[in-house]
């Protein structure tokens, strides 16, 4: 595998599950490849959904919990778990994992813990969202408190990885289990080599890189566009397949950065084997790059089709989400807009402090907020304030963005820019202007409008044929 790889179809071997793989996006044959399904993965996905695609997504660094619709490189050599579980298969509940007898089991909405007597053996985290305490790894530790081994569970409940640490708490191996519970890979983290067995041979991969090659192979994916949001693994099986045109696209994703990243400059100079164009995704490292240098004719900026849930109703309802009393200038915001009614939520009970806000007639308080409660205030609320210090709960942000809230935020307090447009971000010391910026919206339809407009142009929400215009690309 240390070569560059050039197939053909008829080459190609049999896949390893009896499973159909559609590609194709507007006439052209094409896969979505990312390194993990994190937010501009998915987000990327559901994009070129809404326009169309219909070829695969596939993921590298699969966590147990993809959607049924996306591809594992690592899954693909390990069977069908909702086959051979078939009734058994569903997320395991954290008091679900075997223990030693008389180990306790204990856990909260946000993780769990395993103790024998007053000794802590175990740690268990949580897929997301946590509060359903479905199990995605349990770190077992030694008497030192040190993670000696994590185990691994998917969507179906199976215990399909277990990686290995050393006494210093280095990972040094994972073993991947197949869905009959045969060991099916192991990858070492000093070496980087990976071994495969498959069809009752063994094969060696010296890194990522060639493992993923032979996935291509064996999903006849090597003839396929690749479209693909990493310059680290999915780049390099890029480079690594031959092509006649250069028709494979780097989505990037990535925050502004002060250089040109080695390998995004080796597109640009023209040496990636099947990659001539990027496609930036966020307004402000495009800019960045284009200060840089980056060749024009070579760099595009793109951003997403979102999801929206609702259209903006204009009701005079607000939401904060939070899980602390520091909410910068609430109680001012209330009393200059009597007119709009706050609704504050946190997954916690509320201190003192923010259960006095509950003496104005315009604010409605919601301590230990049920999901489905928090739901209908997302469905009910036409405007959010991100004014809440500490962490954000819920992904509060974006939710609101999603149901086309407008969202108005402090430059101490802001907990995601990508969704707020600078009109509506101020500093806390300018707290009248927000609530001027917030009156205005209520008064005026044409003024919210236009917000909501600048809203979107910043998360740069796109078209269905933004998207389908890439197959001439």
């Amino acid at each position: 595998m240390g070569r560059d790889i050039e197939v053909s179809r008829g080459g190609e071997g049999k896949m390893g599950r009896d499973t159909e793989i559609k590609t194709g996006f507007a006439g052209n044959d094409a896969i979505l490849l990312f390194d993990t399904y994190g937010q501009d993965s998915q987000d990327l996905h559901t994009s070129f959904q809404l326009a169309g695609f219909t070829g695969p997504a596939v993921v590298i660094e699969d966590d147990g919990f993809l959607p049924e619709d996306v591809m594992s490189v690592y899954g693909f050599f390990l069977g069908d778990f909702k086959q051979a579980l078939g009734e058994k298969a569903g997320p395991r509940y954290f008091n679900e994992i075997k223990v030693p007898e008389y180990w306790e089991i204990s856990g909260t909405n946000s993780s769990g813990k395993v103790q024998d007597l007053c000794h802590e053996r175990g740690r268990i985290f949580y897929a997301q969202p946590k509060h359903k305490r479905l199990v995605k790894v349990v770190d077992w530790l030694d008497e030192g408190g040190v993670v000696r081994s994590s185990d691994h569970y998917n969507r179906y409940g199976a215990l399909w990885g277990r990686t290995i640490f050393n006494a210093r708490g280095q990972k040094v191996n994972r073993t991947y289990f197949t869905a009959e519970g045969r060991e099916a890979i192991v990858e070492n983290f000093v070496t980087g080599d990976i071994i495969v067995n498959e069809n009752g041979e063994t094969h060696v991969f010296h890194g990522r890189t060639e493992f993923v090659l032979h996935f291509f192979v064996r999903a006849r994916f090597s003839q396929s566009r690749i479209f693909f949001n990493s310059l680290s693994t999915p780049f390099f099986v890029s480079n690594r397949l031959k092509s006649r045109v250069k028709r494979d696209i780097l989505f990037w994703q990535e925050p502004e950065r002060e250089d040109i990243p080695g390998n995004m400059q080796v597109i640009f100079d023209g040496q990636a084997s099947r990659t001539a164009t990027v496609i930036v995704q966020k307004k402000k490292a495009y800019d960045k790059l284009m200060a840089l240098g980056a060749p024009k004719d070579m760099v595009q900026m793109l951003g997403f089709i979102y999801p929206f849930e609702k259209e903006n109703a204009c009701q005079p309802q607000a939401l904060i989400c939070t899980n602390s009393d520091r909410l910068e200038h609430c109680e001012e915001l209330v009393k200059a807009l009597p007119q709009m009614h706050f609704h504050i939520a946190a997954l916690t009970e509320m201190s003192p402090k923010l259960m006095g806000l509950g003496s104005f007639n315009n604010v409605s308080l919601y301590p230990g907020v049920k999901i489905s409660i928090l739901d209908q205030l997302f469905e009910q609320c036409s405007y959010y304030f991100d004014i809440n210090h500490e962490s954000e709960i819920v992904s509060a942000v974006r939710r609101a963005f999603l149901h086309n809230q407008l969202i108005f935020a402090f430059r101490e307090t802001m907990h995601n820019g990508d969704y707020v447009a600078k009109e509506q971000i101020f500093p806390a010391a300018e707290w009248e202007r927000m609530a001027a910026g917030a009156a205005a919206a209520l008064a005026d339809e044409e003024v919210r409008k236009r917000l909501l407009l600048e809203q979107k142009k910043t998360a740069l929400a796109e078209t269905a044929e933004a998207y389908q215009s890439l197959g001439s690309v």
